[in-house]
């Protein structure tokens, strides 16, 4: 490595965030901009280790300590070229991704890990900066057309590939913007959406073709989507989110947790329209945390992405809860280095303020005589392992029922499957037990022309991972095209299934 002895000389350090009172007032995103000295400094802290487990840790084996070499040795070029022989959105994943990479570090063992996503945004941001990332413009076509269903990260990964590939890409969103979960479910602080629209610019360039507003199975028929294309590759999400049904679901003030987040984007946007309010796509009008008591269910991300918001909303009080125990503040031994640890997670958001609160179940939201949410019912659980299987169960505890104010409920309980009526259902696909895709090596069981890739056929999984499953399905696309494929290949992880499948 350029500095083998970094990892004794720099302690790990990460970009400096815009202190709380100033950025909960916008929309900004929240970390300053990277620092050249810093990014180099944090590159040098990489050692030279035998075996670098950080490449399985991440789900698209990114080659990190040959990009943190280049970079310490201040070769941009090269880092970008390492970084996107990879990673197709390098400037989405060094912003949003949780940094598996960075827990199956061999430094992280004994002392903090080296600061890979920070590097690694900071290279892309570098490469703009010197005009490095440009267009990729196939010298000869191969003919093949391919549409893919749905822009989210999957779609595009897909979508650059195939094109790098020479086929003809179309991608298809029924939204109004291409992005998907990137731009209506990832708040702006944390990344905002000129991030996207740059990447789209030169994608456009590349040639492939983004068409919006387009619902196949409504305003194009599956029939001329198999006709027109020689391959469709479906990446349309895990869209059904985990409701919860319970005494009070109906009252005013009970929302899911993508409803009021995607409908902040648009006005962030200002493409928040009459015709949303009409019904189209928030049939529940305005959304705003102003002046409420908030509770938000569920303790994962898209959870603390609206206790962020509801900050800016400028909530009376923010409450997330969620059912399971809290976790431990370090590494747990039941996810020893180099798995994905078990362990407590404070985010930007919950910094700039939230009531947390664990082993709290919900029995009932309770309104007043308008219909209007006016409280929760909540209790305390109990939670035990069974020490023969380790498996968790839980009790309710004895006289800890209770009521808590709030005018406003966000449901943030997850995803359970694609939506299956429509589209999918016309394809005539079949289902995994869980709801998903079922796919052969990314490519239906039903029809050898269709494939999917990323939520729909993994299920809710990070936005590195839906990355990863684009670029595969793209691969097999392109061999049941061809016959062969020159496209990069994953490689195989020598981790266990249940560290790959973090």
């Amino acid at each position: 490595m350029g500095k083998p002895t970094g990892f004794l000389e720099f302690d790990r350090e990460l970009p400096k965030k815009r202190p709380v009172e100033e950025r909960i007032h916008d929309y900004k995103e929240i970390e300053a901009a990277y620092s050249e000295e810093t990014s180099r400094n944090q590159a040098a802290r990489c050692m030279d280790c035998g075996i670098p487990f950080c490449h399985n840790g991440c789900p698209l084996g990114n080659i990190i300590p040959e990009f943190n070499d280049a970079v310490y040795d201040n070769n941009w070029g090269l880092a970008y070229e390492l970084l996107t022989s990879t990673n197709n959105f390098p400037e989405f994943t060094g912003r949003i991704c949780p940094a598996p990479c960075e827990s199956s570090c061999v430094l992280g063992i004994n002392k903090p890990p080296v600061a890979i996503e920070f590097i690694e945004k900071s290279i892309v941001e570098k490469a703009f900066e010197l005009n490095l990332v440009k267009p990729y413009i196939p010298k000869k076509r191969t003919g093949k057309k391919v549409a893919i269903i749905g822009s989210g990260p999957a779609g595009l990964a897909a979508s650059s590939q195939l094109n790098q590939a020479g086929h003809l890409v179309t991608l298809f969103e029924r939204a109004d913007q291409i992005g998907g979960l990137l731009r209506y479910g990832i708040p702006d602080f944390k990344m905002e959406k000129r991030i996207i629209d740059r990447r789209l610019a030169v994608m456009q360039e590349e040639g492939i073709e983004f068409k919006t507003n387009v619902e196949v199975g409504k305003t194009l028929h599956v029939d001329e989507l198999l006709r027109d294309f020689d391959a469709v590759v479906l990446t349309t999400g895990s869209t059904v989110p985990r409701d919860l049904k319970i005494e009070g679901r109906h009252l005013k003030g009970v929302h899911f947790a993508m409803e009021f987040l995607s409908q902040q984007n648009k006005r962030v946007a200002d493409i928040l329209t009459e015709v949303d309010h009409q019904g189209l796509s928030y049939k529940n009008g305005d959304i705003l945390a102003t002046d409420k008591n908030i509770i938000v269910i569920g303790g994962g991300d898209t959870g603390s992405d609206c206790v962020g918001t509801s900050n800016r909303h400028g909530a009376k009080s923010v409450t997330q809860i969620e059912l399971l125990p809290m976790p431990p503040t370090d590494r747990d031994n039941s996810t020893p280095w180099p798995n994905w640890p078990m362990m407590l997670r404070t985010s930007t958001s919950h910094e700039e303020g939230a009531d947390r609160k664990w082993s709290i179940n919900t029995k009932a939201f309770i309104g007043d005589e308008e219909g209007k949410l006016k409280a929760l019912k909540i209790v305390k659980l109990d939670w035990q392992k069974n020490p023969e299987t380790g498996r968790l169960s839980m009790q309710e505890v004895a006289g800890s029922e209770t009521e808590i104010p709030c005018e406003l409920a966000l449901l943030a309980a997850g995803f359970l499957h694609p939506q299956q009526h429509g589209l999918l259902s016309d394809l005539g696909l079949e289902f995994d037990d869980r709801g998903n895709i079922m796919t052969n090596k990314y490519q239906s069981i039903t029809n050898e022309k269709v494939f999917a890739a990323g939520d729909c056929r993994r299920g809710q999984s990070l936005v590195v991972w839906a990355i990863s499953e684009g670029r595969e399905a793209a691969r097999a696309v392109d061999k049941y095209l061809m016959g062969e494929s020159l496209l990069e290949a994953k490689a195989v992880s020598m981790l266990t299934p249940q560290f790959a499948n973090a």
